[in-house]
């Protein structure tokens, strides 16, 4: 109201002095008769120049009201623009306004974006670098327990183990001489345990080696930790880093799953590539399972088939009873093949 106010004692004072600068430079000689006309002359009791000056007030008033009631009205366009950049992050152009602030507008929008991209970016690579520490600190506190496992428990079991076995050998004919054997068995167990476990926590990794290598070289140091055969078949299969590792992590999972359940005396491992695909086979002469007994699950295959199936491949388990268990993964190598699951397990 008050912007109202001074702009109209504005214009007045404007048009005032136009007016008099009218009557000052083109009455000329005639002043006289205008100082009369205006001063003396009454219409509806009051003189002419009252009407005058009325009449310049009212229309300094309207123009001053329609001055403010379009500044207002561009404003709001304004804001409302300002505000759809904040919560709705979005800019559309309106006729109401200039097209030079719509352009200034629209620039900051263009800035705003920017930043906007530029620290999710920062976010996410924030995170990511996050993340990546946190899983190099949870694998090297995985492989200090390894070690430690490896130099005492470990250690300790193999040490009872023999110890056990030369017992069980002097007391052959004795009444201790079967109840040597069974806790001889149990320390056994206990040492595949402990494998397996130091097979899940201190796995070893790829270091940009190709997947048929990194399998070989972790057979090559199992076979010494075990007592049943391992045979393999690995050809070198061009895979993206992602599915390498998964493929990799499924043949660990499944070697250490036969170590401790099984109580196979051969295994086989099978990598080759077949029609566009790449066919990781991990085959033993266990115990096996009924695989309709709903304890598929305790053979702890769960996470090899998760895995498989982030990697857009198939997995497929076939367990028999005192025979054995099979677990095959198919992927497809080239984008966009699918995975021929008819032949799984006779190819």
């Amino acid at each position: 109201m008050k912007a109202i106010i001074g702009r109209t004692i504005l214009l007045t004072l404007t048009f005032s002095a136009i007016v008099a600068v009218f009557f000052y430079f083109f009455i000329d000689g005639r002043l006289v008769e205008y100082q009369y006309l205006l001063f003396n002359m009454e219409a509806a009791d009051m003189p002419l120049i009252a009407w005058l000056f009325s009449t310049i007030f009212i229309i300094s008033l309207v123009i001053a009201g329609w001055i403010g009631q379009n500044g207002r009205t561009k404003e709001n366009i304004i804001i409302g623009k300002l505000q759809d950049l904040y919560a709705k992050q979005e800019f559309t152009k309106s006729n109401k306004v200039k097209r030079k602030t719509n352009r200034s507008i629209e620039q900051l929008y263009e800035v705003l974006e920017a930043q906007r991209n530029s620290l999710r970016r920062i976010t996410d690579e924030r995170v990511e670098t996050q993340d990546q520490l946190i899983q190099e600190r949870i694998i090297q506190e995985r492989q200090r327990l390894a070690r430690e496992l490896h130099d005492s428990v470990s250690q300790q079991l193999f040490a009872a183990s023999m110890l056990l076995s030369a017992l069980a050998e002097q007391a052959e004919e004795g009444p201790i001489h079967k109840p040597l054997l069974q806790v001889e068995k149990m320390v056994q167990q206990a040492q595949l345990e402990m494998r397996a476990l130091l097979l899940h926590l201190r796995p070893a990794a790829l270091h940009n080696q190709t997947l048929a290598k990194g399998l070989e070289e972790l057979l090559s140091e199992l076979q010494e930790k075990v007592t049943f055969d391992i045979t393999h078949r690995l050809e070198d299969i061009e895979l993206s880093k992602g599915a390498e590792d998964h493929l990799f992590r499924i043949a660990q999972e499944t070697l250490s799953n036969t170590l401790r359940h099984a109580k196979a005396t051969e295994v086989e491992i099978l990598l080759i590539e077949r029609d566009g695909l790449a066919i990781l086979r991990v085959q033993d002469n266990g115990v096996g399972f009924k695989q309709d007994d709903g304890k598929g699950g305790s053979y702890g295959l769960q996470n090899v088939k998760e895995r498989a199936i982030e990697i857009g491949g198939s997995c497929k388990i076939v367990s028999v009873p005192s025979q054995g268990t099979i677990v095959e993964v198919k992927l497809p190598i080239l984008k966009g093949e699918l995975a021929d699951d008819s032949s799984a397990v006779g190819g």
